[in-house]
């Protein structure tokens, strides 16, 4: 991406209009529900699992299990409940009993880091993917990811999931965060042994297996659209933008309505969700109505792109590497 001039500090107006339509107003009550349906949801798979076909079963858990990742995700950021250690705490059936992730991991990870350092090399390690092939001087180092990086990249779409699992596992043992871990290792016992006695071992791993390959895809072509394929910065750069210009040059976010802001659980609005973390899912699209509105009136640039076009710019950048 051209880089552009430096956006005026004038984002003190954009967050008075937005706190002023009530957008930025947690939502206990509408996240509650939604919590309670993703833990019904999954209680009714596993005790009705013997009336499914194994694929049908598959589908509807990883539907729960993507909803539990947007619904931990949100509840990280503070978006249903305003005390940060109540959050956490309450994150932890969706994350570590549901998913086997971890809180901890993710919350340093992609709240401290992601957030605060949006696509600045030195300090978000999401935009350091495939060797740098993201980056502004994307040479890299590796000459086996050169010639592999199509396969490598796109391939590594499918095993997301179990690459979340293994980095939380590793982040937990290391900040030798014991109760996490123990709650993350219920989620075998819970979810697969349960099915494991209600459904047996051939349909369990037909599950497991169909599971995991729609659910990585799932989540993982959400995330790549959200930052990769925008500009980058190097730490001296990313110091000297505002907080504004910061989020909105380095995030892009999708056209499409109710339909997509379901799918990408609301990463679609990734400008928003970057400009106004605790903003509530529910509400990000009337925020990218005024975020819109106050970019065309500041002449401001705007990314945004449909899904299709983002996944082409995204493979254009690996092109280049």
């Amino acid at each position: 991406m051209q880089k552009t001039p430096q956006y005026p500090d004038i984002f003190h107006e954009l967050k008075s209009s937005v706190r002023d339509a009530g957008l930025l107003d947690r939502v206990p009550i509408r996240g509650s529900i939604e919590m309670i349906a993703v833990l019904l949801s999954m209680i009714v798979a596993l005790i009705t699992s013997p009336l499914w076909h194994p694929l049908l079963l598959a589908l509807f858990i990883t539907i729960i299990m993507t909803r539990a990742v947007f619904v931990s995700h949100d509840i990280l950021h503070l978006q249903y409940f305003k005390n940060k250690t109540f959050s956490k705490k309450l994150s932890y059936p969706f994350s570590a009993l549901i998913l086997s992730n971890s809180s901890s991991w993710w919350d340093y990870k992609h709240n401290v880091n992601h957030h605060t350092y949006c696509n600045i090399v030195e300090k978000d390690e999401d935009i350091r993917a495939l060797d740098g092939a993201f980056t502004e001087k994307n040479k890299g180092n590796s000459a086996f990811i050169k010639k592999h990086k199509h396969l490598i990249f796109w391939g590594a779409q499918f095993f997301m999931f179990p690459a979340f699992i293994a980095q939380s596992y590793a982040f937990v043992i290391r900040r030798k965060l014991w109760g996490e871990f123990t709650l993350m290792l219920l989620h075998w016992p819970l979810i697969w042994g349960t099915l494991l006695y209600q459904i047996g071992t051939i349909d369990t791993l037909i599950v497991a297996l169909t599971v995991n390959f729609i659910l990585s895809p799932w989540l993982s072509f959400g995330f790549i659209t959200n930052h990769l394929g925008c500009e980058t910065f190097n730490e001296k750069e990313g110091q000297s933008l505002s907080w504004m210009e910061l989020q909105m040059r380095g995030s892009r976010s999708l056209k499409g309505g109710s339909l997509v802001h379901w799918f990408y659980g609301g990463l679609n609005t990734q400008i928003e969700h970057h400009l106004f973390p605790k903003a509530p899912r529910f509400h990000l699209l009337k925020v990218q109505k005024l975020t819109k509105e106050f970019a065309k009136k500041h002449h401001l640039f705007y990314f945004e792109t449909t899904p299709i076009l983002a996944y082409i710019q995204i493979n254009d950048a690996i092109k280049k590497y």
